[in-house]
């Protein structure tokens, strides 16, 4: 590593490694993960006696290195922050799959395998041919390209291409899902025989879908829906809510034209009606590894496009100031027009702040997103890791149960990232944390324990 490393950044390693307290600062760095982007915190806390007042423990960030606290920035892209991608993408894996096999820890019950449930995937519409691989091998343009080709998903001709529709439909997604969602439970109602509110008072539609960007820059969704009785996953849904029922209701409400998302005409743009692409994939979950869309399989899908965005496609994974920041980052033709396409129409749409979301291609919405009662939260996720290490730490200091202590505590921000040196150090922790957990994994499997995350 050392070898690879430019002058600037070996003298600043030198410097961190050589320093006094170098244990210390790695001991944060390992505490967070190898976190790419750390957030410092300056402050202290006071740990007291209820009863009696007496002070139990005191901390201050003064005798840390740097007098800062280092913590995980928790950004889930794996472009800016490897490690906290890595347990945001656990965190969802363990969501989903929570969701179609049951987990007793978050109070889902293991019978909602039992449920009808399928996984779908709703594309964007064509915008103009593009460098693809069909299956007859050969694209439009005559050639064979290879699975990584950095042409496939771009423009066989970018003058007619429709980059304005395709970044208006990135846009517009999330309505799009919304009212494919809305559609779907009047199909679900209409082939019952029941009104909204009956539909209401006898199933729950429940569902966790992640956005991803294909080659050409366009979001589709990935989606695991469920049927569950009233009361979502501890109830069961009646008889008539068969398998076959609700693939066929995902397959017309999908075509409905109560799906489709009307923009309006401005400057020399004309009138759109947005709606899904003509390809519908829809495929029943099963629980056995034997099978293609298992359980594990699913889950692990969604969680590893839930850690990536338009960074995919050559664009950038943060805000763009100005378009000569794409000259800077070297992004590729395709990615820029769709970066330009959002700038022409931001005057156009002020309220659809595409400029705001160019980075994005004009997506604005959350990339993974569920129902309320699908599963657990990503907030309770969190929090069990907060209290698992608030348990750990009281032990290690020998601190008495939270109930009969009183913590005081005053926290500021300080700034966040690492210097070059320290960043290398940083990456080279992280990748000691990731081979030994793939070690840990591999053992798992070979006593038959294994999972993903």
């Amino acid at each position: 590593m050392v070898d690879a490393l430019d002058p600037i950044t070996l003298c600043d390693l030198l410097r961190v490694a050589s320093a006094p307290d170098f244990d210390r600062w790695q001991e944060q760095i390992k505490r967070t993960g190898g976190c790419a982007q750390p957030i410092h915190l300056t402050g202290w806390s006071l740990t007291r006696d209820k009863t009696t007042g007496q002070t139990l423990h005191a901390y201050s960030t003064q005798d840390e290195p740097g007098g800062r606290l280092r913590i995980a920035c928790g950004n889930r892209r794996a472009s800016r922050c490897p490690s906290c991608a890595y347990l945001y993408a656990g965190d969802a894996y363990r969501l989903v799959h929570a969701g179609l096999a049951g987990d007793t820890t978050m109070n889902i019950s293991p019978a909602v395998r039992e449920r009808p449930r399928v996984f779908t995937t709703l594309t964007a519409p064509s915008f103009g041919p593009v460098h693809n691989r069909p299956d007859t091998g050969r694209c439009h343009c005559g050639t064979r390209h290879t699975a990584d080709d950095p042409t496939l998903g771009t423009a066989l001709d970018p003058e007619t291409y429709d980059y304005a529709g395709a970044v208006l439909f990135n846009n517009h997604a999330g309505e799009l899902w919304h009212r494919f969602i809305n559609r779907l439970r009047r199909e679900i109602a209409a082939r019952a025989g029941l009104t909204q509110r009956e539909l209401a008072a006898t199933v729950r539609l429940s569902y966790g879908k992640v956005a991803e960007f294909q080659n050409r820059g366009a979001i589709h969704f990935h989606a695991v829906i469920r049927i569950d009785g009233p009361d979502g996953p501890t109830s069961e849904p009646p008889r008539w809510a068969t398998l076959e029922l609700l693939t066929d209701a995902i397959r017309e409400a999908r075509k409905h034209p109560y799906t489709i998302v009307t923009v309006p005409a401005a400057g020399r743009q004309p009138a759109r009606s947005l709606r899904w692409g003509n390809k519908l994939d829809v495929r029943p979950i099963t629980a056995f590894d034997s099978d293609d869309v298992t359980e594990q399989k699913v889950a692990a899908y969604i969680a590893k496009y839930a850690t990536k965005a338009a960074e995919t496609t050559g664009s950038l994974d943060r805000r763009i100031g100005e378009l000569a920041e794409l000259d800077q980052h070297r992004v590729p033709e395709h990615a820029r027009r769709l970066i330009r396409a959002c700038k022409e129409l931001d005057p156009l749409y002020p309220d659809r702040r595409l400029w705001a979301w160019a980075h994005m291609l004009g997506f604005r919405g959350h990339f993974l997103t569920k129902s309320r009662r699908f599963s657990s939260t990503f907030a309770e996720r969190r929090q069990v890791r907060a209290d698992y290490r608030a348990r750990e730490q009281r032990a290690v200091l020998g601190l008495p149960d939270p109930d009969t202590t009183l913590v005081l505590a005053d926290w500021r921000y300080a700034g966040h990232g690492h210097t070059p040196g320290e960043s290398a150090l940083a990456a080279s922790i992280a990748e000691d944390i990731r081979i030994n957990r793939e070690t840990a994994r591999e053992v798992m499997e070979a006593v038959g324990q294994g999972g993903t995350w």
